[in-house]
């Protein structure tokens, strides 16, 4: 069960963040073909991005990819949050009762890896699909994907079953530091907000503000890894598969590091908040609800 809530309280918060995950990663995918002519900038900011979206592909252009979204919530975080639970209550996390930093980092970076690597190939479809977008404001890389069926079967026929991980190497240090950060910070100030007595005991606004708390430090440890990631799983690649802009993680980091510097690794840092932030809260707030009711009526 620690599973299933995970995955369906990662999926509950995937319905109102959708569109935020759109414009983060069309954010992320300008310009990046400077050095080959193109620069394809035509989002300011993250509001002038929902904008120009919602205009020009239309509302259903911000829900582009929910699909896979909500596939991959289900797979990775029911896997990520369900395998820390299970941690969490062995009692691994803990010394002398209180939570522990360093187990609480480890036992979050350990669920991340897993939960990355089992959800890789339907987040590599997400990106495909919530980057295509009418050639007006086409960014980064377009395939041609009819749909999340489609663009598995395309991609499996094309370069073969490790085709479907092709940018894991991005997505496990990604997932696995914005974990680490996750849950350790939620579990830190889930106590240290329970101490300072400001709610009534098993008040559901303790897990509110420690996701609060959370949110912030994950955007900041998790989007150049996200920025990084959005490239590798979306560019384009040769007949074998192989990446034709990089040839893996440090590469496209230092690449982006020297061509557009350190802000082009926070870029859609704006969106990332407004995605990533409100997502933490709401998976984190259900997870921890689901969680307590669970466990009240088992």
């Amino acid at each position: 069960m620690d599973f299933v809530l995970g995955g369906a309280a990662a999926c509950g918060a995937c319905f109102f963040t959708n569109p935020l995950e759109v414009v983060k990663t069309r954010m992320q995918l300008q310009g990046e073909l400077k050095s080959r002519g193109t620069y394809q900038v035509y989002y300011r900011n993250v509001f002038h991005a929902f904008y120009t979206i919602g205009k020009i592909d239309g509302l259903a252009g911000l829900q582009k990819g929910l699909v896979p979204g909500l596939v991959y919530q289900f797979v990775m975080n029911g896997v990520r949050l369900g395998s820390y639970a299970i941690i969490e209550s062995l009692g691994y996390i803990h010394t002398d009762g209180r939570v522990s930093a360093t187990k609480s980092i480890v036992s979050g970076a350990i669920a991340g890896v897993v939960g990355a690597v089992m959800g890789s190939p339907i987040y590599l479809v997400k990106t495909h699909l919530q980057s295509q977008s009418t050639s007006s404001i086409a960014v980064g890389h377009q395939y041609k994907h009819r749909g999340m069926m489609h663009a598995l079967l395309a991609i499996h026929k094309q370069h073969g079953i490790l085709g479907l991980w092709r940018g894991a190497s991005a997505a496990v240090p990604r997932v696995s530091v914005g974990s680490a950060a996750q849950l350790s910070t939620f579990s830190a100030s889930k106590e240290l907000v329970t101490d300072l007595q400001v709610f009534s005991e098993g008040s559901w606004l303790i897990a509110l503000s420690a996701g609060m708390i959370s949110s912030v430090v994950v955007v900041l440890a998790m989007t150049p890894f996200d920025v990084v990631s959005t490239r590798l799983y979306n560019q384009p690649v040769d007949h074998v598969g192989k990446g034709i802009l990089y040839r893996g993680f440090v590469d496209c980091f230092s690449k982006t590091l020297k061509k557009e510097g350190m802000s082009g690794l926070y870029k859609g840092l704006g969106a990332s908040y407004f995605r990533i932030g409100p997502h933490t809260i709401l998976s984190l707030l259900f997870w921890n609800e689901l969680r307590t009711l669970y466990h009240s009526y088992s």
